[in-house]
């Protein structure tokens, strides 16, 4: 007599989707069959439980299956899956946590493919602006180098799977109420790969890969944005058993500039004058991310004026990834009002007010006069 699917997983009937995939992935490790060599028993069980989260993992056959049991999802077979996780890797579940958000997954036959990774960028402004080689350092899974990714003890070499014939698949014929349905889905046995390893390297344990820090060399383009992500292909996690090599996304993280900001492709800062400079005239050097520039600033510059020097700002980062042209920088005045003024300063700047018909504020100060004014 067939088991319950639910009994099989070791679940109850409300599980949710999620306990029915831990569930799965425990009960298929602890009876995949590179784990138990030579046990038919733990084999056909690992069919079954394959079978079980196969039909409870979908939703509508989980439905048919409550309603009407086996008889409504088409009888018993074998194979079906998480093939990823079902294999012998514990510690790649507990590295790359079950899954990415950028992918990694895999076609229905055939190696999985690498996990993508994500790493974090700290650059400094300027080498944002004008682009660096950037190192970092990154924990991820690498190919074996005992068994060349393989997955098999040296001096031995993968078997082709008799479950499924090599080909990764599992045909099964399901009778409908249309007729005969013929399905496919990855092999339970060899987890759709087509391979059966019966000695598995000792290094990786069967997996084909290891996992290790390794430094990498980053080229950051001049002109990219904090924020920005940049996808390298291929320099991700490498994929079991000699699977294709995921993607690394960079998140460009950009530390601020004491003098300049970005606007876009400008750069922004501000100039600070007196009002004596502001009303009089100078000229003042300007230290530039390309050097120090000379600005003339004229008599009479109101607060907040721009001025700008074309094509000293960010290059332009096409899509292309390349820079096109740079903006420009903009250096606007801040007139600064002096706060610490001596006796004799304040005199004459009265006198100044005086000479202009300006009303300004007696020996007591502003402050004073107002609070007499309310009293």
């Amino acid at each position: 007599m067939a088991r319950d699917f639910y009994e099989l997983l070791g679940v109850g009937r409300g599980a949710s989707p999620d306990e029915l995939k831990r569930a799965y992935r425990k009960r298929a490790r602890e009876l995949h069959p590179d784990a138990n060599p030579n046990n038919p028993a733990a084999e056909e069980e690992f069919k079954e439980v394959s079978r079980a989260y196969e039909v409870l993992s979908d939703p509508q056959s989980r439905a048919r299956y409550d309603q009407f049991g086996e008889a409504g999802v088409g009888g018993s077979g074998g194979g079906g899956g998480d093939p990823f996780t079902a294999g012998f890797g514990d510690i790649f579940d507990a590295f790359f946590g079950g899954g990415s958000p950028f992918g990694g997954q895999r076609g229905p036959t055939g190696p999985p493919r690498g996990q993508d990774l994500e790493v974090v960028a700290d650059v400094s402004f300027e080498d944002a602006v004008f682009g660096c080689e950037h190192e970092l350092t990154v924990r991820t899974a690498v190919r074996c180098e005992d068994c060349a990714g393989s997955g098999a003890q040296s001096g031995t070499a993968p078997q082709q799977c008799s479950e499924c014939r090599g080909t990764g698949q599992v045909r099964r014929v399901r009778q409908s109420m249309l007729g005969q349905m013929v399905t496919a889905s990855p092999c339970g046995r060899c987890n759709g790969i087509g391979e059966i390893i019966g000695t598995p390297c000792r290094t990786c344990r069967g997996e084909g890969r290891t996992i290790a820090e390794r430094t990498l060399t980053v080229e950051i383009p001049a002109g990219i944005a904090g924020g920005q992500t940049l996808r390298l292909g291929g320099r991700g996690a490498a994929g079991p058993r000699g699977g294709a090599v995921g993607d690394l996304y960079v998140h460009v993280r950009v530390a601020d500039h004491e003098r300049y900001r970005r606007d876009e492709d400008d750069l922004v800062t501000d100039v600070v004058v007196s009002v004596a400079q502001a009303a009089l005239g100078t000229k003042l050097t300007l230290p530039t991310l390309d050097g120090d520039e000379e600005l003339v600033v004229p008599a009479g510059v109101q607060h907040g004026r721009e001025f700008v020097l074309r094509g000293r700002g960010v290059p332009r980062l096409a899509a292309s990834g390349r820079s096109r042209g740079r903006g420009d920088l903009r250096a606007r005045i801040a007139v600064e009002v002096p706060t610490d003024l001596t006796s004799e300063q304040r005199d004459l700047l009265r006198r100044f007010a005086e000479s202009r018909g300006e009303d300004v504020a007696g020996d007591e100060g502003l402050l004073s006069k107002i609070k007499s004014a309310f009293s």
